[in-house]
């Protein structure tokens, strides 16, 4: 089994609080950051606000010292304030705009059997590592990569099938479901043909078998085949804006019937969406699509609940994957999750040759509702925003095959602060220009730690991506290496300042914060238009490695620009790079063929450089070109 080399997971006692930057680190750092990316005459008035906002006895010094109390005084002096500004009081549909998917290795049903039999072993799965869970058994993770080796909060693996994002009109509410001493039957909510079924995991104090839910499973899919008994494809409404949902699920619950069936997806572990076979060529590109959107309305975008964390699809052309509410837990504790998954169905042969139980199992129930003709208007027009939203994504999966992140340690660089200067250089080749970036650092290494943003658009990315671009002939190969080297240090210095807590967005969003509740007018600051500008993140980058062959993907934060994610692989780098169609600004294609473009340069400036500094490498090199010297 996976992570079971780690020790237990323990309460968040033994990891220390989320640190508090100083302010004139941080006002010091939001200048740096942002200089580069505004003109003269904006960067000139931000210096005179920045000055006047940290002038000693000044708001921002009043602000600082109510949020050092505050550290004092929770757990995590930022975590609500985060909460609710990245994904709570955030009004757009969750569908491509917030929840990301899993793409999981294409399966190879045979039959429509087969597709059933993989499901029951999923939730076999599912079942064991909520087994784990459940026992506070799962083994601590250990920070990777950067300052390596430290424990990390496990509390995120605890909401995964235990949370609920209730849509509010003007914020949600992330739900927590506490056990109670006598806990109801844990149930699975299965979508097959947009029609949503119960299905007890435990009937009689017993876990069901494999056998047991092929059998229960065989009979939803029946039942959702009859004409007669189909109800409206409800799960739309959780497709719209989260004002309009919470709209429309007030008008649900006038219905006792409807208030029941709600309860019912609420308080379920997870989703589980049988679809039908989408038609469509299955492509990584088409399949990433697939799991963000479900194909719309004549697909399979009725046959999901997005307010859960976890909707596992499995469809019966072998598109399977996992599509989770972002609100609940991060990208790392989605993939340590699937990974398990993964591997206990490889590890685990299915169990499917013992024998049906004695006991007759009683039917799963479907669950019924209520549709009044307002209902009925209410789903056309979130099929309709749906299927927009479907023909807006472009998407672009891309298996970068010439080198992975073996090349790049050769080089002695981070593999991640690599890639994120290539994303750099793709967007100035694309656009001509630099934009704020937001690349997630993880803050598990403190008590309740979320994310905070690594900057990557440094003045010293910017540096090298002008002599790869406009300074090409003019900057000299060891100039350039230089710049490179330049770029990956600053990038590796923010990363370590980011995990470390001492990043700039949080910090700020706190000030903003205090100032709202303490009911002062809000500070200059944060009206200017370079803070405007540092939180419109035209380029949406993280990096997702995985150990198990399956890649993540998301949509872009803002209309005109890029959702970035990329999974470094030793010998490949599978990138998923979206953007939005009505923008006449982005074309994801276009952005990717830069990306390969620029890697390939990076990779040849690499080589260029070895050789002239090596001369092994150098007498290697000229005898591979038949004798012509390196230039």
């Amino acid at each position: 089994m996976p992570l079971l080399d780690r020790e237990p997971s323990k309460d968040l006692g033994g990891l220390p609080k989320l640190p508090l930057p100083t302010l004139n680190d941080t006002l010091d750092t939001y200048l740096r950051c942002m200089k580069h990316l505004l003109t003269e005459e904006q960067f000139n008035k931000t210096q005179n606000v920045v000055k006047q906002f940290g002038a000693p006895g000044g708001v921002g010094e009043l602000l600082q010292s109510k949020l050092m109390e505050k550290r004092e005084n929770k757990a995590n002096w930022v975590y609500d304030y985060w909460l609710n500004d990245m994904y709570l009081n955030n009004r757009l549909a969750l569908p491509v705009n917030s929840s990301p998917a899993m793409v999981f290795p294409q399966q190879n049903f045979r039959a429509p059997i087969d597709s059933l039999r993989f499901v029951a072993h999923l939730i076999s799965g599912i079942l064991e590592y909520k087994t784990l869970l459940d026992a506070h058994a799962l083994p601590v993770d250990y920070a990777r990569g950067q300052l390596a080796g430290t424990p990390m909060c496990m509390k995120q693996y605890y909401r995964l099938f235990t949370s609920y994002r209730l849509p509010g009109p003007d914020m949600d509410t992330l739900v927590a479901q506490e056990s109670s001493v006598m806990p109801e039957p844990e149930h699975i909510i299965v979508a097959c043909k947009n029609q949503f079924f119960v299905l007890d995991v435990v009937i009689n104090f017993r876990r069901l078998n494999e056998r047991d839910l092929l059998t229960q499973l065989e009979k939803i899919v029946k039942m959702a085949d009859s004409e007669e008994e189909r109800l409206p494809a409800i799960g739309l409404l959780t497709s719209d804006g989260r004002t309009e949902w919470a709209e429309s699920r007030s008008v649900l619950m006038r219905e006792s019937t409807n208030r029941d069936s709600l309860d019912m997806i609420e308080r379920c572990l997870c989703l589980v969406c049988l679809d039908g076979a989408s038609g469509a060529e299955l492509s990584d590109t088409a399949r990433a699509m697939l799991m963000l959107h479900g194909g719309g309305v004549a697909k399979n975008g009725g046959n999901r609940w997005y307010d859960k964390p976890m909707q596992f699809v499995v469809g019966a052309d072998g598109c399977c994957g996992v599509v989770c509410e972002h609100s609940a837990f991060e990208g790392i504790v989605l993939v340590q999750c699937t990974e398990y998954l993964l591997k206990y169905m490889i590890g685990s042969p299915s169990k499917l040759v013992r024998a049906a139980s004695v006991s007759e199992l009683p039917a799963p129930r479907r669950l019924r509702w209520k549709c009044t003709p307002e209902i009925h208007k209410l789903l056309a027009s979130s099929a309709d925003k749906l299927q927009r939203l479907v023909g807006d994504l472009d998407m672009n999966v891309h298996h970068f095959h010439d080198y992975g992140k073996e090349f790049i340690k050769k080089q002695k660089m981070s593999p991640d602060a690599y890639v994120q200067v290539a994303l750099q250089l793709a967007y100035y080749r694309c656009h001509g220009r630099p934009v704020s970036t937001y690349e997630s650092a993880s803050l598990r290494r403190f008590q309740e730690g979320r994310v905070d943003n690594i900057r990557s658009a440094t003045p010293e990315a910017l540096a090298f991506v002008i002599a790869m671009t406009d300074g090409m002939l003019t900057t000299s190969d060891t100039k350039k290496m230089e710049l490179l080297q330049g770029a990956i240090t600053a990038q590796t210095k923010y990363t370590i300042m980011a995990i470390t807590g001492m990043a700039i967005d949080n910090h700020l969003l706190g000030l903003r914060e205090v100032a709202h509740e303490l009911k002062i007018e809000k500070p200059e600051i944060f009206k200017d238009e370079a803070y405007l500008i540092s939180n419109q993140f035209i380029l949406s980058t993280s990096q997702v490695p995985t150990t198990v062959e399956m890649f993540c993907c998301y949509g872009p934060v803002v209309p005109n620009g890029y959702g970035a994610c990329y999974n470094p692989q030793s010998d490949h780098i599978i990138f998923s790079v979206s953007s939005f169609r009505e923008s006449p600004q982005t074309c994801s294609a276009e952005f990717v063929k830069c990306l390969v473009q620029g890697l390939l340069d990076m990779r040849d400036l690499c080589n260029k450089c070895n050789c002239a500094s090596n001369p092994v490498e150098q007498r290697k090199q000229i005898l591979k070109r038949g004798g012509k010297k390196c230039k």
